[in-house]
């Protein structure tokens, strides 16, 4: 079963696709612990103009942590700088219900966040919560389903969901193959991020995908794993959030079969593999450190509540950095 798996997916290898990139922004913070707006603007706005389309209210910009007040903050600048340039906005209720709500408080729940991201012009993903868990599988198709139902159609119409593997956060979840291909039938689904960290739960989503409906997205969320992309997925990355020009470009060199596609995705790894180490949700502290290092935002300090690293990161990292220049510069 595992080698026909991988024969399948060697011959899905196909230079010259068209690589669809969604960066999961950080929300940067200034040493006295509040956000820093003027940063988080100049990131939105980097990450646009390198031809990504930014997701914000993401684990990477700390929705877990932030207030409702907050989100729509980040959804308000966000709009305002994106200008109808599309973009993908975090549906987060985990701190709107308590674990043992009923599948019509989540559906409510869910409704409401994504009227706030459409009327603000973005596509809703929509996170898991402790309350999905406690639910069956056919009560979690039947949650999608009536939430999908209630997206706005239209160009940028629809809902993305989301599969979170635990080391990521508490409340996410890896659904099964049967629960995939279910969500895969709701048409207003267009597509799903899979942040498993295991290349093999994605090749088998990516070969239901291509049999059952060829036309749904797979994002890969595999900051260990960046090559999916060669296999069919395409992504919605924090570590594309680190820097966006060079995301782009190795995206470009793969449209016109650039063999130079290898070696920028090979340093990208690098890059993904150092900050995505065990803990993993210190990532975002890595991610603060890099982008201050390329003059992105004036502080490296990550929120108050998240995981940090240490400071002998940082010369890891101006390593990398230098070397990533002179990569995009080319």
């Amino acid at each position: 079963m595992e080698t026909l798996l991988l024969d399948k997916c060697m011959r899905r290898i196909s230079p010259g696709r068209q690589i669809e990139g969604i960066a999961a922004l950080l929300l940067p913070y200034t040493p006295a612990g509040a956000p820093d707006w003027p940063g988080f603007e100049r990131l939105l706005k980097t990450t646009l103009d390198a031809g990504l389309a930014p997701a914000v209210n993401m684990d990477t910009g700390y929705v877990h942590l932030l207030s409702q007040d907050e989100r729509w903050e980040v959804l308000r600048a966000t709009q305002s700088i994106a200008a109808g340039r599309p973009f993908v906005g975090g549906a987060f209720i985990e701190n709107a219900l308590d674990e043992h709500a009923a599948v019509r408080d989540i559906v409510r729940a869910y409704v409401r966040e994504i009227e706030l991201i459409q009327s603000a012009g973005g596509t809703p993903i929509l996170f898991q919560a402790t309350a999905l868990k406690k639910l069956t599988p056919a009560q979690v198709v039947d949650v999608y389903r009536a939430v999908a139902a209630e997206a706005k159609p239209g160009e940028s119409g629809g809902v993305l969901a989301f599969e979170l593997g635990e080391m990521f956060a508490p409340f996410g979840q890896i659904y099964s193959l049967e629960v995939f291909e279910r969500l895969m039938e709701i048409p207003q689904i267009r597509g799903l991020k899979h942040s498993s960290l295991d290349r093999r739960l994605e090749w088998q989503r990516l070969e239901r995908r291509d049999r059952l409906r060829p036309e749904f997205k797979v994002y890969t969320g595999n900051d260990l794993a960046i090559d999916m992309v060669i296999y069919g997925s395409d992504y919605l990355l924090g570590l594309a959030s680190f820097s966006p020009d060079a995301f782009a470009r190795r995206d470009r060199l793969w449209a016109a079969h650039d063999p130079g596609f290898f070696a920028l995705n090979d340093l990208l790894q690098y890059l993904g593999a150092f900050a995505f180490r065990p803990p993993v949700p210190a990532y975002r502290h890595s991610a603060a450190q890099f982008l201050k290092l390329r003059g992105m935002t004036s502080s490296d300090a990550p929120h108050p509540q998240s995981p940090t690293r240490p400071a002998s990161d940082v010369a890891v990292l101006e390593d990398i950095a230098a070397r990533l220049d002179r990569l995009v510069s080319a």
